[in-house]
């Protein structure tokens, strides 16, 4: 079994294969489909990097070969440094072709995790030489061990001055027993690795310049694509894209048979429905490019065009009589939000995308590609309802949409509850990771009770507590605000859900009242002084306000309005204050996500391409207390 990928061959590299060897063609025991898992941070995009350059997939005057944290290309994941949205890769190893598929490692984006498992065979679990695995390494790797992947074990940042591996390795192997992991899943082999500087070892102390070991290791250890004894076409929809020329693109492994350009193919849809469809284009990759070819088959990991309707998780095959094949179910949607066009007074200034059509058509394509999003028309015209994983997710989707040139509103998240056969109400309950300095831990556990959580370990380490607790989602909105203000910014959180579980009853939401301005007009710093002993402002001089906006927090906790507006009066009597210079102090700038968390049921955080504003979703004050009466 062949596939062929029409592209010009490379520039001999150092990892090229021997000479009399074709490199457009890759026998099915040639291929190694890996996926690469690590926690935030832990290094895993720099590996990539060094595995593509290593293996000469660039030449060494290409751009790319200089460039670091290929992986990352959105400008979103290169901020954040964390990866949101899978992406395939491969590289050529002497007469192996090896498929990469980056995963993200923050819980929020477990739907692109889920169905990347049925795509790979093995996966490269790379865990920091000190911090040990994480709990979203944790996520991940269950995904990997359930499906039956073979795991290789990367400790890198070995070339750290604190650096651990042996008490890391006892770390990880703790993991595996604790996940289930079978016997020879528990007999991994371990490569010490030093990602940036570009080396990898088998063993402590050896001598190592190159990541020839991680490479030896992935070919040994990793099986190729199993064979089936089915000759007939299968292909199992792992992952989407789309491209504005040829539509959807619907990605996965070639389970059986081959296909080629022009082929009438059959996709089953969940529903069990039928459609028939031509074969448009085939994509495979070399590097990080997408590369057309005209054919493929089994073992192959590709992009198949000729679906407009096609979903992940559905099979594509050769004729209608076929049975679709197994896919593992997504973990639920725990959150939803409402995301609304932008009417208030400063609506248009700064963006270009404004009408409920646009907004609605940009969130519609979005469930295109990410399977962990549904979007639902709601009975108000101008708003949607969006369900998500987490607020991170719907936070970077916001992001993404402000960069676009969209202006749009966004509520708080709220829970999505479930109801059991007794009618009782259930509620989405998730496993939380806290690690704290010592001397804030009594702060946190007092935080922590407030929101129900139930702690059910506590680990104390030199300088600082693990804590494990089991906390409703809804009792997460607006924790990690908290944690960072506590902590002075050090203490660490992530959570992973567990489970749908008894109402944990009224957790209060934020103690502070908020400052509002009673009137449209631009702020000045005279009235900004006066009104900064009232609490903590949000804005500095010389912002636009409008009446119904949020300008600060109230050091009580109910609303209070207020005026920034308000001008000195000029007189020709000499007033006490003549010469007394006005101090202001420094407005808190809050992000995206702390915006969303910070907010209220009866507010909306305001996104444009340029500002970030807080707002009441009911601007004029006399109808706000007249829906507050009735509400009442």
């Amino acid at each position: 079994m062949r596939s062929s990928i029409h592209i010009p061959a490379p520039e001999k590299a150092p990892g090229d294969a021997p000479e009399g060897f074709d490199a457009l063609h890759f026998p099915m025991e040639k291929i190694r489909n890996i996926a690469i898992i690590a926690h935030v941070d832990h290094g895993k995009t720099t590996l990539v990097d060094q595995l593509l350059k290593q293996s000469g997939t660039f030449r060494a005057n290409e751009a790319k070969a200089s460039e670091v944290r290929i992986m990352d290309s959105m400008d979103l994941e290169r901020e954040k440094g964390i990866t949101i949205r899978a992406k395939n890769a491969a590289f050529k190893w002497h007469d192996y072709h090896i498929n990469i598929v980056d995963t993200p490692g923050h819980a929020d984006f477990g739907g692109e995790v889920e169905r990347i498992m049925k795509m790979i065979d093995g996966v490269l679990l790379v865990v920091d030489a000190h911090d040990g695995p994480q709990a979203q390494t944790k996520f991940v790797l269950k995904k990997a061990l359930e499906n039956g992947a073979k795991p290789i074990v990367v400790i890198n940042k070995i070339d750290r001055e604190n650096a651990r591996p042996h008490k890391v390795l006892d770390f990880i192997f703790d993991l595996f027993v604790e996940l289930h992991a079978t016997d020879l899943q528990l007999d991994f082999p371990v490569i010490y690795a030093s990602a940036r500087d570009g080396y990898a070892m088998r063993e402590l102390g050896q001598p190592a310049e190159t990541m020839e070991p991680l490479y030896e290791a992935i070919i040994k250890h990793i099986p190729p694509p199993p064979k089936s004894n089915i000759s007939y076409f299968q292909f199992l929809v792992s992952n989407l894209d789309y491209s504005d020329y040829l539509g959807r693109i619907a990605y996965g492994r070639i389970v059986s048979g081959r296909v080629k350009v022009g082929d009438s193919v059959v996709r089953i849809a969940k529903d069990g429905r039928r459609e028939r469809a031509n074969v448009t284009a085939i994509f495979t990759h070399v590097g990080l490019a997408k590369v057309e070819t005209q054919h493929a088959s089994a073992g192959d990991i590709v992009g198949i065009c000729g679906f407009e309707e096609a979903f992940i998780g559905e099979t594509i095959t050769d004729s209608e009589e076929r049975l679709p094949l197994p896919f593992v179910e997504i973990d639920p949607p725990t959150i939803t939000m409402q995301i609304c066009i932008n009417d208030g007074p400063l609506a248009g200034r700064e963006g270009k995308l404004l009408t409920a059509r646009q907004v609605r058509e940009r969130l519609i394509r979005e469930t295109r590609t990410n399977v962990s999003i549904i979007v639902s028309d709601t009975d108000t015209a101008g708003r949607f309802e969006v369900q998500a994983r987490g607020e991170m997710q719907i936070a970077i989707l916001v992001e993404q949409m402000r960069r676009e040139g969209f202006e749009i509103l966004v509520s708080r998240p709220e829970v999505i509850y479930h109801r059991d056969a007794q009618g009782g109400l259930l509620e989405p309950l998730e496993n939380l990771f806290v690690d704290v300095p010592s001397e804030n831990l009594g702060d946190i556990l007092q935080s922590l009770a407030g929101r129900k959580a139930d702690i059910t370990h506590m680990e104390h380490n030199p300088h600082t507590v693990t804590v494990q607790a089991v906390v409703p989602t809804r009792g997460l909105i607006g924790f990690e605000t908290d944690l960072v203000n506590c902590t002075k910014g050090h203490g660490i959180m992530s959570h992973l859900f567990k489970e749908y579980g008894p109402h944990r009853g009224e957790i209060p939401t934020r103690n502070n009242g908020v400052l509002v301005a009673m009137e449209n007009g631009v702020s000045t710093s005279y009235a900004l002084e006066t009104i900064q002993e009232r609490g903590r402002l949000f804005i500095g001089p010389q912002a636009e306000i409008y009446e119904g906006m949020i300008i600060g927090e109230n050091a009580r906790p109910d609303d209070m309005p207020v005026n920034p507006c308000k001008a000195k009066k000029l007189t020709n009597m000499r007033s006490q204050g003549e010469g007394k210079g006005i101090s202001l102090a420094p407005p808190l700038t809050m992000t995206l996500e702390r915006s969303i968390e910070y907010i209220t049921p009866d507010e909306y955080v305001e996104a444009t391409p340029k500002s970030l504003r807080l707002r009441k979703k009911i601007l004029d004050a006399h109808q706000r207390k007249r829906a507050a009466s009735k509400a009442g």
